[in-house]
């Protein structure tokens, strides 16, 4: 009687591994050999439980969205603060991208844009991340209208795209070493700038 092929290695973790490659490397630059090397997991159960490199970095970009991306967008779009809410979440983010483990290895799924090319599943990852940065954005400025925080002129539809396009910035910009009280900076006068009067951003 046949014995089933059983995995000797945990899928999540060799995931994990892959991910933080193509995280702080980026896909151009990351082979399934550095994968193989990194893991310790060879090129066939690799290839048999993920697919080729194309497959396996899709399944790394998804894993980033729901681990790391959907846990901090939640909380910007739960929040009750508003204008203040926003502030913060940038600052959390300028602090992740210029300090600590990741410094410097900007965000996987900004990266991705750089390089998604015509893949249409890659494609469509950015899209569904975008849209979740982009209501959580639209979530926290629906609560600072509703506290009289916007200046009057202020459209939170295109507040939201903007400050969506200042996250991916951030992200690209910490990536090339920008200085994070220069980024620090640039956040305060663009959050100040939708403010009834910018003094009153914290």
């Amino acid at each position: 009687m046949a014995v089933p092929d059983v995995k000797h290695f945990d899928p999540d973790a060799a995931l994990d591994t892959a991910m933080r490659l193509f995280w702080r490397r980026g896909v151009s630059a990351t082979g399934v050999q550095d994968v193989v090397t990194a893991t310790g997991v060879n090129r066939s159960s690799l290839y048999a439980t993920f697919g080729g490199k194309r497959d396996l970095y899709l399944a790394a970009l998804r894993r980033y969205v729901d681990q790391r991306s959907r846990p901090a967008l939640r909380r910007l779009a739960d929040d009750p603060r508003g204008l203040p809410a926003i502030t913060d979440f940038f600052g959390a983010l300028v602090e992740a991208r210029c300090t600590g483990e990741h410094a410097r290895w900007g965000c996987l799924v900004s990266n991705a844009h750089t390089g998604a090319d015509d893949d249409p599943e890659v494609r469509e990852v950015l899209r569904l991340h975008h849209e979740l940065l982009r209501d959580a954005m639209r979530a926290a400025l629906a609560r600072a209208r509703a506290a009289g925080e916007l200046g009057p002129a202020v459209d939170p539809e295109s507040a939201a795209d903007v400050l969506a396009l200042l996250a991916y910035g951030v992200n690209l910009r910490s990536r090339a070493g920008a200085d994070p009280k220069s980024l620090t900076q640039t956040v305060a006068t663009a959050v100040g700038s939708l403010a009834t009067r910018t003094e009153e951003v914290p």
